[in-house]
């Protein structure tokens, strides 16, 4: 039942984060987005963790969390907030995709496993088509793409293969403390990297915050509260639980939840074509997991 809720915070919630994310940049540089959202959650997980009396600073637990939080949340989605700027929302989301597919190629301790299921690359593949199927209509009124665009398409591959490979040595080299450090340590951690990344870029010169309305801030704490402490700590935990092409799944259901989202409360209408996008991804995610569910049974008899 654990495993069924995190998915399902991992599922939704995230897929709930585009519109919020778009709702706090309108009026938050986007490195502060980052310095608010992650700093904040940081702070407020190992604060939660002194509570719970959890040891902080054990041995080996600052480095892997270092590693982990700038490849996940600064390579990862430190990059894609900033592609976005000059590609559309559409086209990112096609792009980071393709992130079960680095995390089968990356992943050589299941090399053996993975390359010889037929169902998980035929969902890796078939999942990558529907997300297609999904953005088609947007995508063909996407112009070419010159100078600064042409360099966000090229980084949004390179977020894709940090998320996959943060999330990998997350999984493998974490130190064996509770999820809640873990993950509190990764938060605060990239946090602190966003600050001087938004310093550079000149963030702070022509931001004040008495000019940013309530509803970019209610969308910050819906990001510090579901997205980073709620989503984030789900994912990492699932990390350690399941393997890790089933938690990659996410990166072809978030864009489902966010254009139904938009669908029920942004009064998106659904074509033909995105709702057989929606259909297929969704079977995608089945053949991805038929391998693990066939295996239970098995044991089960």
């Amino acid at each position: 039942m654990r495993v069924v809720i995190a998915f399902a915070i991992v599922y939704i919630v995230w897929g709930s984060t585009y519109f919020f994310i778009r709702l706090s940049v309108q009026h938050i540089p986007p490195m502060m987005v980052g310095v608010l959202r992650y700093l904040v959650a940081g702070v407020l997980m190992l604060a939660w963790c002194l509570v719970r009396r959890e040891p902080l600073f054990t041995k080996g637990v600052i480095g892997p969390a270092f590693v982990s939080g700038f490849l996940l949340l600064c390579g990862g989605n430190g990059i894609l907030i900033w592609s976005e700027q000059y590609v559309p929302s559409s086209l990112a989301a096609v792009l980071l995709a393709s992130g079960p597919i680095w995390f089968v190629l990356l992943d050589r301790r299941q090399w053996g496993v993975n390359f010889r299921s037929k169902s998980t690359l035929l969902g890796l593949f078939v999942g990558f088509i529907g997300v297609l199927l999904l953005f088609l209509e947007r995508l063909r009124g996407v112009s070419g793409v010159k100078g600064k665009s042409t360099v966000a398409l090229l980084m949004l591959i390179v977020a894709s293969i940090s998320w996959a490979a943060g999330s990998l040595y997350s999984k493998y080299r974490s130190a064996p403390v509770s999820n809640s450090v873990n993950a509190g340590w990764q938060m605060l951690l990239a946090g602190l990297v966003f600050v001087p990344a938004s310093g550079i870029s000149g963030e702070w010169v022509s931001f004040h915050f008495r000019e940013v309305p309530l509803s970019s801030w209610l969308a910050i704490a819906y990001l510090v509260t579901m997205g980073s402490l709620a989503g984030y700590s789900a994912f990492v935990w699932l990390l350690q639980v399941r393997p890790a092409t089933q938690v990659s799944t996410h990166a072809y259901v978030n864009p489902v939840v966010a254009v139904l989202l938009g669908g029920f409360f942004a009064g998106e209408s659904l074509s033909p074509m995105q709702l057989s996008g929606l259909a297929v991804i969704l079977t995608s995610v089945l053949l991805i997991n038929l391998a693990k569910y066939r295996g239970k049974l098995l044991m089960s008899k």
